[in-house]
């Protein structure tokens, strides 16, 4: 009876209406502030703000003319092999000698370049149309270093000319030099197929290299120069390398894409 008697109380009181509604804790409207300001700030950087994107792709530093792969004229057996790898050879310089059923005869050069690969030596037999040498254009042995970088073709149209690359060169720890600077010069407009590749480069092994993945695109890295490092190529470093990278030496490129605006990502 004690409880009814409280209830029957409660009804027979008034209102309290005239009490302030409390809709919520002043904690909630902090967080509530918060929340409003952070997402304000978020469009704000959507539209006014820019994040930029790197595209990773394999290369090799050449000399950016392509090599050719010379092959035997004649059938025989190699006597004499009269130049190495790396060295710098004119036109028609004398390469191999080889003994044919007619006498002893001499494999020359094509055109003037450098010796990338060798694939007879002394005692070696050859028939005529076999791959003896690869050779790389080169006009003088001074000439300055490009780097040939193999992107997906899907990708290609985002490389813009005049991105900043940066180039980690496999014979070169980068984490004491660093990695070379470089940019982009030029972007080609078709796929390599890989006998493209191999023509180019002069080596079926890299045609097949960069051509796993599907046919790329052929984008020519032009490096920087500077007085100030004893190899002439500017690094990430002050000093870089005491040695100045061969050509043919794989690298790894990171092309520094354009900055876009995050709301871009959301638009069709």
């Amino acid at each position: 009876m004690q409880f009814r008697q409280k209830a029957l109380s409660k009804l027979q009181s008034p209102e309290e209406i005239d009490l302030p509604v409390r809709f919520a804790r002043p904690q909630g409207l902090l967080v509530l502030a918060v929340t409003v300001v952070a997402m304000a700030a978020a469009a704000v950087w959507a539209v006014t703000g820019s994040v930029s994107s790197t595209l990773t792709a394999p290369g090799i530093l050449t000399h950016g003319k392509g090599s050719y792969i010379l092959q035997s004229p004649v059938a025989g057996q190699v006597t004499g092999v009269l130049a190495e790898e790396g060295d710098h050879l004119p036109a028609d310089a004398p390469l191999l000698k080889v003994r044919t059923a007619q006498g002893e005869s001499v494999v020359r050069t094509i055109a003037a370049g450098r010796v990338t690969a060798l694939v007879t030596t002394i005692g070696s037999v050859v028939t005529t149309g076999s791959d003896v040498a690869s050779v790389e254009h080169v006009d003088a042995k001074d000439a300055p270093l490009t780097a040939t970088v193999y992107v997906p073709a899907d990708r290609g149209a985002t490389v813009p000319v005049g991105a900043s690359v940066d180039l980690t060169v496999q014979s070169v720890p980068a984490q004491t030099y660093g990695v070379l600077r470089g940019r982009v010069k030029s972007v080609g407009r078709t796929a390599q197929t890989r006998q493209r590749i191999t023509a180019f480069l002069g080596s079926s092994q890299l045609g097949e290299q960069f051509s796993r993945a599907g046919q790329p695109v052929a984008v020519l890295v032009e490096l920087e120069r500077s007085s100030s490092t004893k190899t002439g190529y500017a690094w990430s470093t002050s000093d870089g390398p005491d040695y100045a990278p061969a050509s043919m030496t794989p690298v790894s490129a990171s092309v520094h894409l354009a900055s876009q605006a995050p709301v871009d990502w959301l638009l069709p």
